[in-house]
């Protein structure tokens, strides 16, 4: 599959958050499957221009239409990367590559983005690439598919766009001049992007892409509601049908307690005991603490902001330290209150509080293999990486049941079973410790329930493969690709595979459920090309027919009797065929 990546940073060339993150390892991880084609499109920054570790050649120039302006692309191709993703960086020395500074927070950051938005598609006819699929990612490539449904379907018409929300809170807002003046869109599109008599490309994107996806499958359902959306509930509602969410991976070679060059000791599920209790002491020693091995040490590697749920350790953090024989080790900079908060708190109870204000990536890595306890009490959480991190290393997570954190740390009962960690449903600080209780009294009480738990957590595939797998499942969907005979039911119910000819040829030998599943999904776009194309369903299998009548799970709750009548009755039903009560077979 030919798969254009659009983003506005991805390590290690340009990184300032998690989106780097996520762009230095999804496009290895699907470039590593066999029959793709990736290609990765990012600005050239001046730090990647001014790096010589990055040798590029320019391969083509072209002018990109800009409102009334037309501005000078250099469509830069990467030569020295061997992974199989082929980076092409967009330069244009004005937006990026004469910007010494952060790569966001300017004040024509709109224009920057959309010119780059524009240029990815100019740039992909320019090289004569034309994807099956393209991401985009975030507000700063919100454009792309904006564009590519008003001004670029005739090049790209069998390509579709998918747009990927990493953090709805930053949504490309910009005044009502910006329509005309930078993106130089027909003007029928001005309601799509209208929001608050102000543009808003986020929403523009989420209502022109094929797809929409967030990077947590709970998070995707959380971002329909007001609480979670930050104004943009109401625009994802209506696009639920085409909203899914897939969890994020981490590096499972960067994060591995086997090979880690910042531990003193390196260990594996099987060894884990003896290694990390080496690595406890020398990282209780390293941070002042007193070295007591059968101390529960409870860690935290954090930004210090009130999202990150900091709030309700502040409210409990006392409480904890009079009534627990516990340490705490906090890693991290960010808001002043917070800063000052853990230092008193490490000068009130020096043998049982440590607080590290600073970053070092090192000094985290021992933090995540020293602790025995992982704190993670966020507010909100579209994935979160640091719970799935401190999992590997055999930390025990204690989070906020939300978004990502809530798939990836299903909870365990108090005796430590059923689940990978401890967790709290409500957002408060008594909750939190009623949790966090219930994690250090399996710790003091079971320690070798708690070791089963470790184990356990230490051996779950947090891996990019994992997580390109199902963009790859997701990617064939939207594309028309799906093989349906070897996809769960339920995961492709509510895609917009949209079927231009005839749907139905990708069915092929399917069972009754898998078949009844693609016509649920596909009706609200085409089910007039399904009544035109029911014969072609009824000639590919001899078997589909017979499987639909035999089958109990199809029943009036899903079809309605009339409907499901009608349907078994092309295939050779009697007519007085009727279907009872919900089998939950679908």
């Amino acid at each position: 599959m030919k798969i254009a990546i659009c983003a506005s940073e991805g390590a290690p060339y340009a990184k300032s958050g998690g989106l780097g993150d996520v762009m230095e390892a999804l496009p290895s991880a699907l470039a590593r499957i066999a029959g793709n084609e990736v290609v990765l499109f990012l600005p050239y920054y001046h730090k990647i221009k001014t790096n010589a570790a990055y040798m590029v050649e320019r391969v083509a120039e072209i002018r990109v239409q800009l409102g009334w302006r037309q501005q000078y692309c250099g469509i830069m191709k990467l030569t020295n990367r061997n992974d199989g993703v082929q980076v092409y960086f967009l330069d244009n020395d004005y937006y990026f590559g004469a910007r010494t500074g952060a790569i966001y927070g300017d004040m024509d950051d709109g224009e920057r983005f959309a010119f780059f938005s524009r240029g990815c598609l100019d740039a992909m006819i320019a090289l004569n690439f034309i994807p099956e699929i393209i991401q985009c990612n975030d507000w700063q490539t919100a454009c792309i598919p904006i564009y590519l449904k008003a001004m670029y379907h005739g090049a790209f018409y069998k390509t579709r766009c998918m747009y990927t929300i990493h953090n709805i809170e930053y949504q490309g807002w910009a005044n009502g001049n910006f329509f005309d003046d930078i993106l130089g869109l027909p003007w029928e599109y001005r309601s799509t992007l209208d929001m608050s008599n102000s543009v808003n490309v986020m929403k523009g994107a989420i209502e022109t892409a094929d797809l929409v996806t967030t990077v947590s499958e709970t998070y995707a359902r959380e971002l329909m509601y007001p609480y979670y959306a930050h104004g943009l509930d109401s625009v994802l509602a209506g696009n639920a049908w085409k909203l899914t969410g897939i969890t994020n991976g981490i590096d499972v070679n960067t994060f591995n307690p086997e090979t880690d060059p910042a531990l003193p000791a390196h260990y594996n599920s099987e060894t884990f005991v003896e290694g990390k209790a080496a690595v406890k002491a020398a990282l209780q020693k390293e941070v002042g603490l007193p070295v007591k091995p059968d101390v529960p040490l409870m860690v935290m590697v954090t930004r210090l902001a009130g999202h990150k749920g900091l709030d309700l350790l502040c409210y409990i953090a006392r409480r904890l330290m009079w009534e627990e024989d516990a340490q705490l080790l906090i890693l991290g900079t960010g808001e002043a209150q917070y800063e000052s908060f853990f230092r008193d708190l490490s000068n009130q109870f020096p043998d049982q509080v440590s607080a590290q204000i600073t970053f070092n990536l090192g000094l985290a890595a021992r933090i995540y293999a020293g602790g025995d306890i992982y704190l993670m009490p966020s507010k909100s959480e579209p994935c979160g990486l640091s719970q799935m991190n401190a999992m590997r290393y055999g930390t025990v997570p204690v989070v906020h049941a939300t978004g990502g954190l809530k798939d990836t740390v299903p909870p365990c009962d108090a005796e430590g079973k059923g689940g990978l960690g401890f967790t709290f449903q409500s957002y408060n600080a008594d909750d939190f410790f009623a949790s966090l209780k219930r994690c250090l009294g399996l710790y003091n009480h079971n320690r070798e329930a708690f070791r089963a738990l470790q184990k356990r957590d230490m051996e779950q595939d947090f891996s990019w493969n994992r997580s390109a797998g199902e963009y790859l499942k997701i990617y064939a969907a939207v594309t028309g690709r799906v093989d349906f005979s070897g996809v769960a039911s339920a995961a492709w119910i509510g895609l917009p595979v949209k079927m231009e000819n005839t749907v139905f040829s990708l069915i092929g030998n399917c069972d009754a459920n898998l078949l009844v599943t693609a016509i649920i999904a596909i009706m609200p776009i085409a089910f007039a090309t399904m009544i035109e194309h029911i014969g072609d369903i009824c000639a590919i299998s001899s078997t589909v027919g017979a499987n639909f009548i035999a089958d109990p799970g199809l029943h009036r709750t899903l079809l309605g009797d009339g409907l499901a009548t009608s349907i078994a009755s092309l295939f050779g039903a009697p007519a007085n065929t009727t279907y009872g009560e919900n089998t939950g077979v679908l």
